[in-house]
């Protein structure tokens, strides 16, 4: 698996996609469409909306197949 072809990010989260694990529900694109977007590549775009609203839809994927992690900002 090519890991960067599915490592998405922004200021505030780094969402990554297991397609190997993946059950296709497509529950992610039927209720957050905005980002999660099954005909466009990239498919995922986490400037679609508040990065709150993606992390509960993650939490709502069936298989596991999304994961997120909150980055750390860096001091300056």
């Amino acid at each position: 698996m090519d890991i960067q072809s599915n490592l998405f990010s922004n200021d505030d989260i780094t969402v990554t996609f297991e397609p190997e694990i993946c059950i296709h529900a497509e529950r992610c694109a039927r209720e957050l469409s905005e980002v999660f977007r099954t005909s466009v590549i990239p498919w995922i775009k986490l400037e679609g909306t508040e990065t709150d609203r993606i992390i509960n839809q993650i939490n709502r994927c069936p298989s596991g197949a999304l994961k997120y992690c909150r980055n750390t900002k860096k001091a300056s």
